[in-house]
């Protein structure tokens, strides 16, 4: 250790652990909030297009196969962009980067009021998913800048705690939006669901910029016994070895085994998503507030889940198996809608159990990559991890709505899917290398 790092532990010493908690606490008041509140648009600006189904469906003349290719094209443009999106945020800046994201990602949203035939919604939607390309590997890679291992359980779980709200609040929202704001000013329900996603991205992208901070160094708001003690916490957990660059990422045992294992996460994930209002409507329910409320249940459940695993998983130090349990969770889930996918009650049940096990099992595998990658390992590996993960969104819609055409019923995917999630779930158990199998 040189001098100056001799001085910087001296210094941070007198704080004692207690401290650490405190200010990682300040840290995550001072950050979270806002994170999470773009976080929650960015996963709304994903689901929209499952409530602005029925609608722009009717409008377009889409099949099923059509909306499923559509919803899958924004995951193209998302793929081909997400390492570049996230090479480019590592030299510029998080902050920078972030909020360049939300306000192209925020305009094109927007612009999909102006879509009349199917090839305008096709590339349409790829170019949303190519403005949005790095933004969530782009904030985990910035959480890892701030937070020590030891609580990014937790933090990463706040994080996507913003995702299940943006089902809980948006669903509800989304069938209000569509039964009461269609014809307002002479514009559709459909059209109002868009721009009352897109716009607000614009103006939180202007916040991030004057808001965020990019280093420790940066901020003002701590101490310099703070800052001292907060990196000297993140650097001793930081991984040794050859994490430092992408190349050296993908090189590392186990990583791109976690690509596969968040790739089948991602194709329980789409299938949630985008078909959960439809699985509601084909049951029975056909006003579109209702099926809003209904389709926030499943986001409820992994919102608690999410929370109760993050906690216990960074009291326990154990990732995996969390995630291993998680999975099977949700493999249960898709097994039962697709037994009960003609009895409300059951099958919101099955939403629910669902909804508990993909949706907190995302927060969860997030612990798990920065046990392998650290600098520009950590920003492009995290990237194509995320890359590899999202082609599950391009496999999933396609697949559902394509088995729905031929055979007239969605159940099959849902064995389908649920034969997946249990497959991650083996992956997990068996698959990976030592370094990921430790405890913290």
């Amino acid at each position: 250790m040189n001098t100056q790092s001799t001085f910087a532990a001296d210094q941070a010493a007198p704080l004692a652990e207690a401290d650490e908690t405190t200010i990682v606490r300040k840290v995550a008041w001072r950050i979270m909030p806002l994170i999470m509140i773009c976080y929650l648009f960015a996963f709304f600006d994903r689901i929209n297009i499952s409530f602005a189904k029925f609608q722009l469906q009717g409008d377009l003349g889409l099949s099923d196969t059509a909306y499923g290719l559509g919803a899958s094209l924004f995951v193209v443009g998302y793929v081909l962009f997400e390492v570049p999106s996230n090479m480019f945020l590592y030299k510029v800046g998080a902050r920078r980067w972030i909020a360049r994201i939300m306000i192209s990602w925020g305009l094109a949203t927007t612009a999909m009021i102006f879509v009349s035939t199917e090839w305008q919604f096709y590339s349409l939607r790829f170019v949303i998913g190519a403005m949005e390309a790095g933004f969530a590997p782009g904030v985990l890679y910035y959480l890892t800048l701030w937070f020590p291992a030891t609580f990014r359980g937790r933090t990463t779980s706040l994080l996507f705690l913003a995702s299940a709200f943006a089902g809980l609040i948006g669903a509800p929202v989304s069938g209000l939006i569509l039964g009461h704001l269609e014809g307002v000013l002479g514009i559709r329900g459909w059209h109002w669901l868009f721009m009352l996603g897109g716009l607000p991205c614009v103006l939180l992208g202007l916040v991030v910029l004057s808001q965020l901070k990019d280093r420790i160094e940066d901020a003002g708001w701590l101490s310099t016994p703070e800052k001292d003690l907060l990196r000297s916490r993140i650097a001793q957990h930081s991984p040794k070895g050859g994490g430092h660059s992408l190349l050296g990422a993908i090189k590392t045992p186990g990583f791109l085994t976690l690509g596969l294992v968040y790739f089948l996460i991602q194709v329980g994930s789409y299938g949630l998503n985008f078909w959960a209002p439809h699985l509601i409507r084909s049951a029975g329910t056909q006003n579109p507030t209702i099926i809003g409320l209904l389709t926030a249940v499943p986001y409820v459940c992994g919102a608690i889940c999410m929370v109760l695993v993050g906690r216990m998983s960074d009291a326990s130090g154990e990732r995996r198996k969390f995630v291993i349990g998680l999975m099977v969770l949700a493999s249960v889930g898709f097994f039962a809608a697709g037994l009960f996918d003609k009895q409300t009650v059951l099958l919101i049940v099955a939403l629910g159990v669902m909804g508990a096990g993909v949706v907190a099992a995302i927060p969860a595998f997030w612990a798990l990559p920065p046990k392998l990658v650290t600098g520009a390992g950590a920003a492009g590996g995290i990237a194509l991890i995320n890359t590899l993960g999202q082609l599950g969104g391009i496999v999933s819609p396609v697949m559902v709505g394509r088995i729905k055409d031929l055979t007239g019923s969605t159940t099959p995917a849902l064995y389908a899917i649920g034969g997946m999630t249990l497959l991650c779930a083996l992956i997990l158990m068996y698959a990976l290398p030592e370094k990921l199998r430790q405890k913290e």
